[in-house]
């Protein structure tokens, strides 16, 4: 008999099945973009007989669109420093509850009458867009901590994808609150849904080394793919944090790169806040449809868009892991979906309602394919400030929530019609093509200068 003492082999991470709970994570991120685009878009659905009831035109209705963007904008800043100081979990959840609050809120301005009511939506409408500015950033900081840069563009596109899933999958059901009961049981039923949320919330996401289903394999694995795993973990720790020094946003602005990426961003975006504020009403006033029946053709350009949002971000991973650059495995499906975007134009030279809707679904489909930019600024954004560089990433990219839907409203008037809408977001289109081929160029992480 064998007398040799024997040695249990070490376990060691790279000997144990790593979990998964990073796309779990990443679920849970695109869940809660849902019912934060969902959000955004009840004013969408309900504005037809809001104007109706309030008595608006398409110029007020176009600064009512807006009033979300107007705050949105003004509070990126604030909120990218908030996630950057106390970090993304506690920062998001609050988010959350209160956006879905000022929602619920909206539904009850049916009780008030003349200016009183237009400007209490506009002021919860405003107090909406407040509440969600920390929501993409917070995204952008979630996917750089628990995410491989391999791995990092399906994940974004993953959330990403929300946007379009939201009317996918609330569009038919808000119509039909409409329809059946009234404007103001959107505004209800959308609210209580994300406050009720935050409780998911809390119970799933967590700092990737304190995620009590993670285990030290996976941790390391995201570790190696250059995941920012620390990010928050020394807020846990109670170590004294000063935030981030504001004097780094002059330095983004300087950086070539990341103008372009941020203009880019802001055309991109024109696509999604024409989809969600003037896009149903396109189709009744323009269409001649019911409210009921564009709710569920709205769906039909939006599953498009999910596909599409999907697919860009897997086919940027999928050029990643062939071998192709970072620049090359972001740029291509950007450039090939805003192409894709351009033929929204067409819906001006055919009248058949099932047309029209190909088209924009080819159109979204495009600018799913294309939505990128949050997978970039995970790649480029300095380590010490992702939320705030997330930040300015939304603020150019939701300039255009406050400047498309006056645009449009405006184009509206003068003209008498939408086609001059339809051009206007292909334009941006190809603004943000030529940003990518010719302002960007190499795609790197940037690092601070003291």
């Amino acid at each position: 008999m064998d007398t040799m003492n024997h040695v249990t082999p070490k376990i060691t991470p790279s000997t144990v099945k790593k979990t998964n709970v990073r796309w779990i994570v990443v679920a849970i991120l695109f869940i809660v973009t849902i019912i934060n685009y969902a959000d955004r878009a009840t004013i969408a659905l309900a504005g037809p007989e809001i104007a109706k009831d309030l008595h608006m035109d398409s110029v007020a209705m176009g600064y009512i669109f807006s009033a979300f963007g107007w705050a949105y904008v003004l509070c990126q800043l604030p909120g990218g420093y908030l996630l950057d100081r106390f970090g993304s979990r506690k920062v998001y959840a609050a988010s959350i509850f209160f956006w879905s609050l000022f929602t619920l809120f909206q539904g009850f301005v049916g009780f008030l009458t003349g200016f009183t009511a237009v400007a209490t939506l506009f002021a919860l409408r405003f107090m909406v867009g407040a509440s969600e500015a920390p929501s993409f950033p917070a995204n952008s900081r979630i996917v750089a901590a628990w995410f491989p840069a391999s791995e990092r563009g399906t994940a974004a596109a993953i959330f990403s994808s929300g946007q379009a899933a939201a009317t996918v999958l609330f569009g038919p059901l808000m119509g039909w609150l409409v329809f059946t009961y009234g404007w103001h049981y959107v505004f209800v039923v959308m609210g209580a849904m994300g406050m009720l949320f935050t409780l998911v919330w809390n119970k799933f996401i967590h700092n990737p080394k304190d995620h009590p289903m993670a285990n030290e394999a996976e941790i390391q694995y995201i570790t190696e793919g250059g995941g920012l795993v620390d990010m928050d973990q020394a807020k846990k720790d109670g170590a004294k944090q000063d935030g981030p020094n504001m004097k780094y946003v002059k330095q983004l602005l300087k950086n070539r790169m990341m103008l372009g990426i941020y203009i880019a961003q802001y055309c991109i975006n024109a696509t999604i806040y024409f989809f969600i504020t003037w896009f149903p009403v396109y189709l009744v006033q323009a269409r001649g449809m019911t409210i009921l029946k564009a709710g569920f053709a709205a769906s039909v350009p939006a599953i498009f868009g999910f596909v599409g949002g999907i697919l860009g971000g897997m086919l940027s991973d999928f050029l990643l892991k062939k071998g192709y650059s970072l620049t090359i495995a972001r740029k291509i499906p950007i450039i090939v979906g805003m192409l894709l975007g351009t033929t929204i134009i067409a819906c001006n030279y055919v009248d058949t309602e099932w047309i029209v809707i190909a088209v924009m679904s080819v159109a979204f489909f495009g600018k799913g394919l294309g939505q990128l930019g949050w997978t970039v600024n995970s790649d480029t954004a300095p380590k010490a400030i992702v939320g705030v560089s997330g930040a300015v990433l939304n603020i150019f990219g939701n300039l255009t929530s406050i400047i498309t839907p006056i645009a449009i409203g405006y184009i509206i008037k003068i003209t008498g019609s939408f086609n001059g809408a339809l051009v206007y977001i292909a334009v941006h289109c190809l603004v943000a093509i030529f940003c990518y081929l010719f302002v960007v160029g190499e795609i790197k992480r940037v690092e601070l200068k003291d």
